[in-house]
């Protein structure tokens, strides 16, 4: 296991994103049962999301030992979730999950395509393969940079680095109303590390507008990108 200190500080603020972790976790939700592996678990913000769901186990996996001791600190029962510090490689190689997530992660992994071809080692026939990540490259600013981001995606992008032998369920964009939003801060301010206010006011108020307009735009523009794959055959 390598020793990892994930180079962010933005995590804290971005929890308090309810509005769009409501809405992205309502596309999720379908697909997780059984066994699920959130990669890059960090301090369990998303994880949270799912408490509720109808899952056996939930495996939070994550490099960085400081990310993961917040976690444990702030839950008031860990004993729900199997904690690994570490990486994909860090899993057996047996081990087979019915969903394997990744929420805001891919873009921090330098291979993206040989991490998802891994992943989809450890899927379950019927398995999900889930990435929620940042969309459009054009909209790459100081602040991706800041936070350990190699790239944002497209679809064009996203698909090339999917693994054969995978099923696509779903490619859409989400939140094309606060696209508009990182357009702006690309184009014009530049910032490096959004505000708690700049992150309430998107959540508050454009969040909900891109609930609303997205499936008018058929999921065609936003900021986030969604692909979700499944194993028809299973892994052998």
């Amino acid at each position: 296991m390598t020793s990892y200190q994930y180079v962010g500080s933005e995590l804290e603020v971005f929890e308090k994103a309810r509005n769009w972790k409501r809405y992205f976790s309502l596309q999720l939700q379908p697909y997780l049962r059984g066994k699920v592996l959130e990669v890059g678990s960090g301090i369990g913000s998303n994880t949270k999301l799912f408490a509720g769901a109808s899952v056996d186990r939930w495996t939070c996996l994550e490099p960085d030992a400081g990310l993961l001791k917040q976690f444990t600190e702030q839950e008031p029962a860990p004993e729900r979730y199997e904690i690994i510090e570490g990486t994909l490689a860090d899993i057996e190689a047996q081990r087979r999950f019915d969903a394997i997530i990744y929420i805001d992660v891919l873009e921090h992994v330098e291979d993206d395509r040989e991490e998802l071809r891994q992943a989809a080692k450890h899927l379950t026939r019927g398995g999900a393969l889930i990435v929620l990540a940042p969309a459009h490259q054009f909209l790459f600013t100081p602040f991706d940079r800041a936070i350990g981001h190699y790239r944002r995606y497209s679809k064009a992008s996203l698909t090339a680095v999917e693994p054969s032998g995978l099923k696509r369920e779903k490619l859409i964009y989400l939140d094309s109303v606060g696209m508009l939003a990182s357009l702006a801060n690309r184009l014009l301010l530049r910032s490096a590390m959004p505000t708690a206010v700049q992150i309430q006011a998107w959540d508050g108020m454009l969040v909900p507008c891109s609930r609303w307009l997205d499936p008018v735009l058929g999921y065609r523009v936003g900021k986030s990108i969604l692909g979700i794959w499944s194993d028809r055959q299973g892994s052998p």
